[in-house]
């Protein structure tokens, strides 16, 4: 695995202290070959995202999702199911756990499991005071003041 120096990046930017964890956790998963299930991330709208993940087979009570410091984490591992003797067992049932790093001020509203696809829906919403405004320029002897807040 080659070593990546971000110094540089690291020089024009703040705030950005997870980036190398990100991009190392990154780069430890497609070494890995980390393929089941399969998934899609799609955005709908300027703040809100989805992701939908193939799990068929799986039930709603063989799949748990946490959120944690900025992280999503999707574990799924099927119970025994009726004893049956398979001719040829084809549907995959191993466990699983996929992680998925969020940016901040992103939230999960809810999840629902239909016809084999997990769904996630995801909503950045940016605090009151984290959204842009604009500032009117005064003088010295006038205090700036906050005219008006743009739309996110």
């Amino acid at each position: 695995m080659a070593n990546l120096d971000f110094t540089p990046l690291f020089r024009s930017t703040v705030g950005f202290d997870r980036l190398p964890q990100i991009l190392s956790t990154a780069m430890r998963m497609e070494e890995g070959g980390w393929t089941y299930p399969p998934y899609n991330i799609e955005k709908h709208g300027q703040d809100r995202y989805r992701i939908v993940m193939a799990v068929a087979g799986f039930s709603k009570d063989d799949i748990e999702i946490v959120t944690e410091e900025n992280r999503l984490i999707v574990r799924g591992k099927m119970k025994e199911r009726d004893g049956a003797d398979y001719l040829h067992r084809g549907i995959a049932t191993r466990s699983f756990e996929r992680r998925f790093d969020l940016a901040e001020f992103i939230e999960v509203e809810g999840a629902t499991l239909e016809n084999g696809l997990l769904t996630i829906e995801l909503k950045r919403e940016l605090p009151e005071e984290m959204r842009p405004r604009k500032i009117e320029i005064g003088t010295k002897t006038e205090k700036p003041k906050t005219i008006e807040h743009q739309a996110a």
